[in-house]
């Protein structure tokens, strides 16, 4: 990707683009920005709005390491053009309260960092929807997160600690069952 400057605010080649304002909900705060019109919401994220905890890994949707939540849904923000995002909201990883992570600390979840912030999105996304557990296990739902480290049994196990109650209430029982290949069986 071409180096940003102030001259070019797109980041791209043609320093004559038309730019557009966006004005959107971030993190809870209203936000407006002036952006090429095709510029992805990862690299406004990082490099218009100062929110580097979105990660680029693929560049192409399939790693999930850019995962932000879009109108309450988790999606890859290197395939979203930011003017899609007017008179949205969007959450990313730097809206997350720390304290609510321990869990996924202390069961390895994290390692190099380089999947955690997308990891920790899906994985809040799943905290706050566990009905979804009813019909999918958190293994099917962190298949779109790719981490080349843990071996998913640290995340699964992070996630089912931060779970704790929502978890037996969606009848998937605790951690034992949703990191065991029996736990993964419907």
């Amino acid at each position: 990707m071409p180096e940003r400057s102030d001259q070019n605010p797109g980041g791209h080649a043609d320093a004559e683009e038309t730019l557009i304002e966006v004005s959107m909900t971030l993190n809870g705060k209203p936000a407006s920005v002036r952006v090429n019109a095709m510029e992805r919401l990862l690299d406004t994220l990082r490099y218009e709005l100062n929110l580097p905890g979105s990660k680029e890994g693929c560049g192409e949707g399939e790693c999930g390491a850019c995962t932000v939540w879009l109108d309450g849904l988790p999606v890859c923000s290197c395939l979203v053009p930011t003017f899609q995002c007017r008179g949205r909201e969007v959450k990313t990883i730097e809206a997350i309260e720390p304290a609510s992570l321990t869990p996924m600390l202390e069961s390895g979840a994290t390692q190099c960092g380089a999947c955690t912030p997308g990891v920790v999105m899906t994985a809040c996304w799943v905290r706050e929807h566990p009905e979804i557990l009813r019909t999918h296990t958190m293994r099917e739902l962190m298949a779109g997160n790719l981490c080349r480290c843990t071996g998913y049994d640290g995340i699964i196990d992070g996630m089912a600690r931060m779970m704790g109650a929502n978890a037996m209430l969606a009848g998937r029982g605790g951690a034992e069952s949703a990191g065991s290949p029996e736990g993964n069986k419907a």
